[in-house]
C-alpha cells in the first residue's frame, strides 16, 4: 500500500470521512448478518435442517436400503407361509 500525500487539511478530512462512512457501513452489514443468523438458529429450524438431511440421505440410499432389507422381508414371508 502506497502512502498518501496530501496537499491539505480538507483532503484528510474528506479521507475520514470516507474511512467513517465504510466503517459504518461495515458495521451495519455486520449488525445484519448477526440478527439475520439469530433468527435462523431456532429449535423449528434446527428440527427442520435435522429432518431435510435425515430425508435427503434416505431418499439417496433408499436402494441400497431396499436391497439390505428385500432378502429378509422375502424369507420372512417364505417361513410364515411354511409354519415355521
Amino acid at each position: 500500500m502506497e502512502t498518501k500525500k496530501y496537499a491539505s487539511y480538507a483532503d484528510i478530512e474528506k479521507d475520514l470521512e470516507i474511512l467513517k462512512v465504510e466503517k459504518d457501513i461495515n458495521y451495519q452489514k455486520l449488525v445484519l448478518s448477526f440478527q439475520k443468523t439469530k433468527e435462523s438458529i431456532t429449535p423449528q429450524n434446527i428440527v427442520g435442517g435435522f429432518f431435510s438431511s435425515f430425508k435427503e440421505y434416505v431418499s439417496n440410499s433408499y436402494p441400497t436400503i431396499l436391497q439390505s432389507i428385500l432378502p429378509f422381508a422375502i424369507n420372512w414371508f417364505i417361513n410364515k407361509k411354511r409354519g415355521n
